[in-house]
């Protein structure tokens, strides 16, 4: 089975593929401070309580330190699987036309080139990560570039750090719009004000380039305002990692 690994900021999304079919996946934390050690034992444990026997490895970082340790550890426990890491030099198909293109996230090349082969183009992927990130392809496959907004997460946290009186809560819709209490007033502003931030920046994004075949949603926090959001026409939470399968096909 192929492995496919996405370390992202805050959680590290990895997946397995048989051919086209994702048979398992998992979810744990990011931490960059994770020796190479650390990360094998992990991902041994993961892959041994599915009995995943991996013959390859396609992988992508947001997180330099971590992605050295990933590096480490792929030739240290498995010297013989044939890896790819997305990186400059690394053949995906994707155009950027963008003014630099060195400054683009691996992760959102991997999104524009699953995007494209699952739904053409022109499109949108939205991926609520640490940052909601909003990652626009051409009719012809380019990545256009996009927009980068504060995250859903660490808007909150910035909130109830700032305001003496507020605090984190459960990021959940609210009963209704208006809040009777502080904890429904915060998850009304987050589940609506970060809905309304989607649709409006999605219509900014269509009012120049023209109507678009998808409006993809990805990305761990996704749900929370997915429902709300009326731009959203797909929902693919594994979009990343399909991106890394095509790309590890196009490298072997």
């Amino acid at each position: 089975m192929l492995l496919c690994i996405d370390i992202g900021n805050t959680n590290t999304v990895l997946a397995t593929f048989a051919g086209e079919k994702l048979v398992h996946s998992w979810r744990v934390k990011t931490d960059a401070r994770s020796t190479a050690d650390e990360l094998g034992l992990l991902y041994r444990g993961l892959l041994a309580a599915d009995n995943v026997d991996i013959s390859g490895v396609a992988a992508c970082s947001t997180v330099p330190m971590a992605l050295r340790s990933l590096r480490t550890m792929l030739g240290r426990y498995y010297p013989a699987v044939p890896t790819v890491i997305l990186e400059p030099g690394v053949k995906t198909g994707v155009q950027l036309a963008i003014d630099n293109p060195k400054e683009v996230g691996s992760d959102r090349v991997a999104n524009t080139l699953a995007a494209f082969t699952l739904y053409g183009g022109p499109s949108i992927v939205v991926d609520f990560g640490t940052s909601t990130n909003f990652d626009v392809v051409s009719a012809r496959g380019e990545f256009l570039g996009g927009v980068l907004a504060p995250g859903i997460e660490i808007s909150v946290e910035a909130l109830a750090a700032r305001a003496a009186q507020l605090r984190t809560v459960e990021l959940i819709r609210p009963p209704r719009v208006i809040g009777k209490n502080t904890v429904e007033c915060l998850q009304s502003g987050v589940v609506y004000g970060f809905a309304g931030q989607v649709d409006g920046i999605v219509r900014g994004i269509i009012g120049e380039t023209g109507p678009v075949t998808a409006v993809v949603a990805t990305g761990g926090l996704a749900p929370v305002v997915l429902d709300e959001c009326v731009t959203i026409t797909h929902h693919e939470p594994m979009i990343t990692l399909i991106g890394l399968r095509l790309i590890f096909d196009r490298n072997t």
